[in-house]
């Protein structure tokens, strides 16, 4: 096929669009790393620099020091992103699917009740309440997972959508002839064509999970229980407390390299998932067009 010339210039100039567009999506990540690398005073005279003037170990030395608890903080968050992402998808799942048959009774009502806890929620004094005293989930794994995990009614209706827009009703029809029942329908035919949209809110659960620090504030105090993200933002408490009294005479703890350790610490938060997101990006970007198109 011969393309024209306005075609070509049209890629050329869709080329050079993706290219500045990756720039300044990876120029801050790129700002992050080498920001960490940088000596703490040369980061305070100069501000921040993708070339550092002096390169410096000092941040990634202070987070080795606590490797221990970092790691059993990495293991913590992982074993519950994994195990809080799939039971979310699945119980999003659950309850998506009866909401896209048509027949179901009383359909309107439990959509109303979906949407009703989009809006209103039963507050914070009230939630840790019910956590603490019914559910005793204080100072347990749990407390990591089970906030998380009940479902997100906007997952919900995301999944819901899809089943109803992108699953056909003949494949419903079909497997009803044979004899199947919904969870058989359920399993062997809406499950398997919903990969990319599984997938998708798949992310957005795991993303939340691995983000989160705030249920572990409220909840956990057992140090050998805490979530990387809590992990981190101790030390960085940590960290500007040193920073703010050193050199007062309250406590001598010398060279404190707050910023770069800031910015290492960010970057060891979020690399994991930097690394794993390629893998997804398919289905992620298979869900996110489907949606769009269909949804």
């Amino acid at each position: 096929m011969i393309r024209s010339k306005q075609q070509r210039r049209l890629e050329l100039f869709a080329y050079a669009v993706m290219i500045i567009v990756a720039v300044m999506i990876l120029y801050p990540f790129l700002l992050l790393f080498m920001s960490s690398l940088t000596d703490e005073v040369t980061l305070s005279l100069n501000g921040y620099s993708v070339i550092p003037k002096k390169f410096s170990l000092k941040a990634y030395v202070y987070i080795w020091d606590a490797r221990d608890t970092i790691f059993r903080a990495y293991a913590v968050t992982i074993c519950v992103t994994i195990v809080g992402t799939l039971l979310n998808v699945l119980i999003s799942a659950l309850a998506a699917y009866p909401l896209s048959l048509q027949r179901l009774p009383g359909k309107s009502v439990l959509s109303f009740i979906f949407l009703f806890t989009m809006l209103f929620n039963g507050g914070m004094v009230s939630t840790y309440m019910t956590y603490t005293t019914i559910f005793h989930i204080k100072n347990t794994y749990l407390a990591l997972l089970v906030p998380g995990l009940l479902f997100s009614p906007v997952n919900c209706i995301i999944i819901r959508t899809y089943f109803r827009t992108s699953v056909p009703e003949e494949l419903y029809d079909a497997a009803k002839i044979d004899g199947a029942s919904e969870w058989k329908t359920f399993f062997h035919v809406a499950l398997p064509m919903s990969v990319p949209i599984f997938v998708t809110i798949g992310i957005f659960a795991g993303l939340a999970y691995w983000n989160d620090w705030f249920n572990g504030m409220l909840y956990v105090t057992d140090r050998t229980k805490f979530s990387i993200q809590q992990v981190l933002n101790i030390m960085v408490s940590n960290i500007q407390y040193l920073s703010q009294f050193a050199g007062t005479g309250r406590f001598v703890y010398g060279d404190v390299p707050s910023v770069s350790v800031r910015m290492a610490i960010a970057f060891v938060a979020f690399l994991p998932i930097l690394c794993l997101y390629p893998f997804l990006q398919k289905y992620f970007r298979s869900g996110i067009a489907l949606g769009a198109v269909k949804g």
